[in-house]
């Protein structure tokens, strides 16, 4: 595997993971409790988390990656 097609690789499944991964921990402000800000949808999340997502989904990917790359070496794709 090339450097570029490493990347493209790890690209793929870090945004693939970072969908798998936005959902969790989510909450609405109905859920919440919190009071209806006038104007704003009452299912809209109150706090999206998105650099902690972001480290997770980058940890998660690289884990992955190690994976395919492991695969890929031990069989010469």
């Amino acid at each position: 595997m090339t450097i570029t097609g490493g990347l493209a690789v790890y690209f793929v499944i870090w945004w693939t993971v970072l969908f798998v991964v936005l959902p969790f921990g989510v909450r609405s402000e109905a859920e919440t409790g919190e009071a209806h800000v006038q104007g704003t949808d009452p299912g809209a999340p109150v706090g999206t988390n998105l650099v902690r997502k972001a480290l997770i989904t980058t940890v998660i990917a690289a884990v992955v990656f190690a994976i395919v790359w492991y695969i890929w070496s031990a069989y010469d794709l």
